[in-house]
């Protein structure tokens, strides 16, 4: 059954890959129902994939095969919480690796056009840090970087 609040992102097809991706990559993911078109419709025909329930740690979404008309961008990202740097560099290759871009701050997108933010809580520490300069100084290391470096976000703190 739908949750009384889902997330609803748009594919053009693709939506059960992306979800079976999602669902074997992050804890806390599975795939759920899959809805077949009962008839014809603009991005499909019938027997096709019209829809996929599935969970992203946790979160309810509905994937929509609703065609190519419409794009992901940056404007929606999950933001994931990292606890290491295996961790961090886990996720970060799985979606990189799986014929998604790089991108900076920790950003990332996947091979569907879905953003990342791949985001150690170290980093989320140390700009939060009540000493500004020292805020400054990890804020200053993480915009040089792609995939965060949590060995570097320490050092900028200590200065």
């Amino acid at each position: 059954m739908i949750s009384k609040n889902t997330i609803c992102l748009w594919y053009d097809g693709t939506a059960l890959d992306a979800a079976t991706f999602y669902a074997q990559t992050f804890p806390d993911s599975a795939v759920g129902t899959v809805l077949r078109a009962p008839g014809d419709y603009p991005a499909g025909k019938q027997g096709d994939v019209l829809t996929v329930e599935f969970t992203v740690m946790g979160i309810p979404c509905l994937g929509l095969n609703g065609g190519p008309e419409i794009k992901h961008n940056e404007a929606f990202s999950f933001q994931v919480a990292t606890d290491d740097q295996a961790e961090t560099d886990r996720l970060w290759k799985a979606i990189v690796g799986n014929g998604g871009q790089e991108n900076v701050c920790g950003w990332c997108k996947d091979k569907w056009g879905l953003s990342w933010q791949i985001t150690p809580r170290v980093l989320t520490a140390a700009i939060a840090n009540p000493d500004r300069a020292a805020a400054k100084r990890a804020f200053d290391a993480m915009m040089g970087m792609g995939k965060i470096d949590i060995a570097a976000i320490e050092a900028a703190l200590k200065g």
